[in-house]
């Protein structure tokens, strides 16, 4: 797999995550600790975006 493609992956899996998060936030009584979790997996996938493309 190329960089370019893994980042898109990256970017595709960021984006289901971001819809999670949305989709729970909209429930009348959200998980917090599913929140934290989609929020911190969230963060784990742009740092490795930023990584990969800094090694462009």
């Amino acid at each position: 797999m190329s960089t370019e493609t893994h980042i898109q992956s990256l970017k595709s899996k960021h984006a289901l995550l971001d819809q999670g998060l949305e989709e729970e936030s909209q429930r009348p009584l959200p998980d917090l600790v599913l929140m934290t979790e989609l929020k911190q997996k969230k963060l784990q996938i742009k740092d490795e975006i930023r990584r990969l493309k800094s090694d462009l």
